[in-house]
C-alpha cells in the first residue's frame, strides 16, 4: 500500500472523499476524523500539526513516538 493510500482523508477514498496527505486544523470536521482515526484527542492533533507540520504521516510518527515507551520504562513500572 503506498504511503498517500495509507493516510487517506478519513472517510475512505472509496467514499468518494478525496485522498489527503495533510491535516487542516482550521476545519474542525477534519481534525476530529484525523482524532478518531489515530485514537486521540483533537488538542494532540493541532499541537501535533504546530509541532511537526500538516503531513499526516508525520503526525502520526510524532503521536506514535509521545505514546511509545521503552523496554527500561516497563520494567520500572513492575519494578
Amino acid at each position: 500500500m503506498s504511503e498517500e493510500a495509507r493516510f487517506a482523508a478519513p472517510g475512505g477514498a472509496y467514499g468518494g472523499a478525496p485522498a489527503a496527505s495533510s491535516i487542516d486544523v482550521t476545519n474542525d470536521a477534519q481534525v476530529q476524523s484525523w482524532a478518531e482515526k489515530l485514537a486521540v484527542s483533537p488538542k494532540q492533533i493541532r499541537d501535533a500539526v504546530q509541532q511537526v507540520g500538516q503531513f499526516a504521516s508525520d503526525v502520526e510518527e510524532h503521536l506514535k513516538g509521545s505514546r511509545s515507551t521503552t523496554n527500561a520504562e516497563e520494567t520500572k513500572k513492575v519494578l
